[in-house]
């Protein structure tokens, strides 16, 4: 694999968010994903602002047609530090004729047997300035799906420290890269992350 480029691309002065989503969408999936993986914080806070106002669909999430259940991987990196950096957030849509407009979703990393899943509901926030979807922690889904960690209410034990009270706002960066941001309590934190959609 050649040299990796995103956080330079990022980082230089002239940057420019459609010119960084027309190279990742030109990427094979593996460079793709670790391109992401690689970015540092600075690099992470900085393309949250390049990608202001580029709206996140659930479909972009998960693709239509993907069946009810279905486990679709984003492979994550955060600003937090390792080894607890690189995590992943699963997603499904939830099956036919149950919670319609949302996905389901949980934290899959590291930390999972000491904290929790750190389920979540992902919903459309259109007209929001912070981003057009956000991963809710307030909620979580009725029940898991087949194969999937047991649904813990985040309040509950460990992971409250983690998840409770937490919203992640997304923008959307490629078709299959997004930014998000967390806010505690409805205020902004320091923390990032970045997500690649498997394939």
């Amino acid at each position: 694999m050649a040299a990796l480029q995103f956080n330079a691309r990022i980082m230089a002065p002239a940057a420019d968010v459609d010119a960084l989503a027309a190279w990742l969408d030109g990427l094979d999936p593996a460079t793709r994903k670790a391109e992401t993986l690689s970015l540092i914080p600075k690099a992470q806070r900085r393309l949250w602002a390049l990608a202001a106002g580029r709206a996140v669909t659930l479909e972009q999430l998960v693709p239509p047609g993907t069946p009810p259940e279905h486990m679709i991987r984003h492979f994550g990196r955060n600003t937090l530090p390792k080894p607890i950096h690189l995590f992943e957030k699963p997603m499904c849509r939830p099956p036919e004729g149950e919670a319609p407009g949302v996905l389901w979703g949980f934290n899959e990393g590291v930390t999972r047997p000491l904290i929790g899943p750190g389920y979540f509901v992902l919903r459309a926030t259109p007209g929001d300035s912070r981003g057009a979807a956000v991963v809710d922690y307030y909620q979580v889904p009725s029940r898991a799906p087949t194969g999937w960690p047991a649904v813990k209410p985040n309040e509950r034990g460990l992971q409250r420290f983690a998840f409770a009270e937490m919203h992640d706002f997304l923008r959307r960066v490629s078709e299959h890269v997004v930014i998000g941001r967390a806010y505690k309590r409805d205020r902004r934190t320091n923390n990032c992350f970045v997500l690649c959609r498997e394939g």
